[in-house]
C-alpha cells in the first residue's frame, strides 16, 4: 500500500464547515476543488466579469437581442440568471445573486429586483430551493426580507460588519449572513490590511464574529427559532479562511485564488494556526473564547456592552439599524464604500450592455 497523501488546508477546512465558491466561472469553480462546493455566490463585479468574458459572448448577444425592448436592467437580470445556470450542476446547494446596490435604501426596489431574479431563475429551471438573493444589511433593504420570505424567496444579508446588522438580519428572517472579514480599504490598500499570522486570535474582525455567534446561540435557545447561517466572506489570505473553522462558522465563501492557496498548502508540513484545536460548528474554540469580551474595531472607549436583541432594528424602515450603523464608524464606512464599489460595477455592466445594443 502506498503512503497516505498529506491532507491540505482545503481538506482540513472542508471537515470543519461547508465551502461556498465566490466565483461564477464554471471552469475555475472546478479547477481547484476535489469536491462539489455547497453554494455559489456572486456580486455585481463577478457578474460583470463573466458577462463580458469571450466565453459568454454569444450568450450575451442572444440575451441582448431577446430582451432589447425591456431595457438594460432586464438584460442584466436575465444574464445573471443564465450565468448561474451554467454553474448550477457544479454545486450542491444554492446559487446567489445580489440585489442592486442602487436600491440599498429602498425596500420596494429590493423586493422588485428579487422578484425579477426569481422570475428569470424559474425560466432557466432554477427554483426557490436552489437560489438565494443577497441583500445589503441596511434598514430599508432588510425590510424586504420578510416580504420575500412570505413568497418563498430566501435572502442572505451581505455587506455586514457589525452585531446590530446581524441581529437585524435575524429579525428579518434571513436564511444566512455574510460578515465581511476585511473592509474595502484593506483590499484597496494592503498596507492597511491586518496581515496577521493567526487570524482567529489576532484579526480585528474575529471578536465581532464571536459576538454574532454568541448572540445567535442565545436567540436560538430563547426562541427556538433557527438563526441565519454564518457564511463569512471577503478573505485576503488562506489563513483567514482557515480561521472560520475555529470561529465555528457554518460556511466560508471563498474566491478561486484563495481556494487555490488552500488546495496546495499541506496541513502536515505547514499546519494552519489552531490546527490542533477541536472545533464544533456554531461554537468558537476555547482557545479564542476570551475574545468575545473585546472589540478592537470600536477602539479603546468600547464599554463592553453588546447590541441588545430587544431593539426592533427593522421598525420605521430600519431607523434603529441605520442609527447603529452610523454610530459605528468602521461599519458606516464599510457599508458606504462597499455599496459604492458595487454601484460602479453595475454601471460597468450598464455600459457594456448599451454598447452591445448599439451593435444589434
Amino acid at each position: 500500500m502506498g503512503e497516505q497523501q498529506p491532507s491540505t488546508w482545503l481538506e482540513r477546512l472542508q471537515g470543519q464547515l461547508k465551502i461556498d465558491i465566490d466565483c461564477m466561472d464554471p471552469v475555475e469553480a472546478k479547477r481547484w476543488l476535489p469536491f462539489q462546493p455547497e453554494d455559489q455566490t456572486s456580486n455585481q463585479r463577478l457578474v460583470y466579469e463573466q458577462m463580458i468574458s469571450p466565453d459568454n459572448r454569444e450568450l450575451f448577444l442572444q440575451t441582448a437581442r431577446e430582451y432589447k425592448a425591456k431595457g438594460w436592467e432586464a438584460i442584466l437580470t436575465r444574464m445573471s440568471a443564465l450565468l448561474c445556470a451554467k454553474n448550477i450542476d457544479n454545486i450542491k446547494g444554492r446559487v446567489l445573486l445580489q440585489s442592486s446596490a442602487f436600491g440599498a435604501y429602498d425596500t420596494n426596489k429590493v423586493v422588485e429586483h428579487a422578484r425579477a431574479y426569481a422570475r428569470e431563475f424559474e425560466k432557466v429551471g432554477i427554483f426557490k430551493d436552489r437560489f438565494c438573493i443577497k441583500i445589503p444589511c441596511t434598514g430599508p433593504a432588510l425590510n424586504a426580507s420578510p416580504i420575500l420570505l412570505k413568497e418563498g424567496i430566501r435572502t442572505l444579508g451581505t455587506i455586514l460588519y457589525s452585531l446590530p446588522q446581524a441581529i437585524a438580519a435575524s429579525q428579518a428572517g434571513c436564511l444566512s449572513i455574510s460578515p465581511y472579514i476585511n473592509f474595502p480599504w484593506f483590499h484597496m490598500d494592503r498596507s492597511q490590511w491586518p496581515d496577521v499570522e493567526d487570524p482567529a486570535l489576532q484579526h480585528p474582525m474575529a471578536p465581532r464574529i464571536m459576538h454574532i455567534q454568541e448572540t445567535y446561540a442565545r436567540l436560538y435557545k430563547e426562541t427556538g427559532q433557527p438563526q441565519p447561517l454564518m457564511k463569512p466572506a471577503s478573505f485576503i489570505s488562506a489563513r483567514e479562511a482557515m480561521a472560520m473553522g475555529e470561529l465555528g462558522c457554518h460556511h466560508a465563501t471563498i474566491s478561486e485564488d484563495i481556494i487555490q492557496q488552500l488546495s496546495i498548502l499541506s496541513a502536515e508540513a505547514n499546519p494552519p494556526p489552531g490546527a490542533n484545536v477541536f472545533t464544533e460548528t456554531g461554537i468558537p474554540s476555547s482557545r479564542i473564547i476570551h475574545l468575545a469580551k473585546t472589540d478592537p474595531l470600536s477602539g479603546a472607549d468600547w464599554d463592553g456592552k453588546l447590541a441588545s436583541t430587544d431593539i426592533d432594528y427593522l421598525a420605521e424602515n430600519g431607523k434603529e439599524l441605520e442609527n447603529a450603523i452610523q454610530q459605528d464608524l468602521v461599519t458606516a464606512r464599510g457599508v458606504k464604500e462597499a455599496l459604492e464599489a458595487f454601484e460602479a460595477n453595475e454601471l460597468q455592466s450598464k455600459s457594456a450592455i448599451q454598447e452591445v445594443l448599439k451593435q444589434l
